[in-house]
């Protein structure tokens, strides 16, 4: 019965790390979620997670969730800060939202080592370089 269950498929999101700088004029790195649809997507909730081995031991951060609500057509918003020091990490990103009254969700998972700037591209609509996963 539950190989009968076909879940609709996320496409046009993007989630996005970016590196740019602050208001304080120095550099950070930020996560964000990227509306690709000519659609709003609505109810949209983000958890994310660092997990894997440092040092030959397990490493496990603490989960956060994210309410963005509603994200209009062809925008993005921040979802976080991340820091340098989970990129040797698998950096996961659950994220969850509706769409015409039917629920969509899938992982984003940034492998370890993947966020370095020789991975980068122009990241669409939020037209800044960095690591996606779409």
């Amino acid at each position: 019965m539950k190989k009968d269950i076909i879940p609709p498929v996320v496409k046009d999101i993007a989630i996005a790390v970016v590196r740019e700088q602050n208001e304080q004029g120095e550099m950070e790195w930020n996560v964000y979620l990227v509306n690709l649809k000519n659609e709003d997507i609505e109810g949209v909730l983000v958890t994310s997670k660092g997990y894997g081995a440092f040092n030959d031991e397990e490493v496990k951060t603490s989960t956060l969730r994210h309410f963005l609500d509603v994200v209009p057509a062809n925008t993005f918003k921040k979802i976080e800060p991340i820091v340098e020091s989970v990129f040797g990490l698998n950096n996961e990103f659950w994220l969850s939202f509706f769409l015409n009254k039917v629920m969509y969700d899938k992982k984003y998972i940034f492998l370890p080592e993947t966020i370095i700037e020789k991975n980068f591209t122009l990241i669409p609509i939020l037209n800044k370089k960095g690591v996606m996963i779409k």
